[in-house]
């Protein structure tokens, strides 16, 4: 099982970024994927995940600036951001979450770390002026 992010690089504040992660040794109907980053200085944190059946969760922190996507045919995830601003230079990371993507009580992404499974090595995005 293995997971590889890209698509990471510099880009200017107000700008977009399509980052990929494809996946290999399971497919994508049968585990969900997710992306979480991880800022310097700062704690990994769920950005979104989408489910076996398609279905997508966010956290409520990049909502409206982030789009999850997912094409079966090439077993890769997307994740699109928007209107990137300075506090989402990170490190972005795809993972393999066991247990089917879950909604916490305000209505965000929720995961437990103990199911999340094999991490990809990561994507570095910088946001500049």
């Amino acid at each position: 099982v293995q997971l590889q992010a890209s698509g990471g690089g510099l880009v200017q504040a107000g700008g977009s970024l399509r980052l990929s992660c494809v996946a290999s040794g399971f497919t994508l109907a049968d585990d969900a994927v997710a992306w979480f980053r991880q800022a310097p200085g700062k704690e990994r944190e769920g950005v979104s995940c989408i489910n076996t059946d398609g279905g997508t969760y966010y956290g409520n922190f990049m909502k409206g600036r982030i789009t999850i996507s997912r094409d079966t045919a090439k077993n890769t995830v997307y994740l699109e951001v928007n209107n990137m601003q300075f506090e989402d230079t990170a490190v972005y990371y795809c993972v393999r979450d066991l247990l089917n993507c879950a909604y916490d009580y305000s209505g965000a992404y929720y995961y437990n770390v103990k199911n999340l499974d094999t991490w990809g090595q990561g994507t570095l995005v910088t946001v500049s002026s």
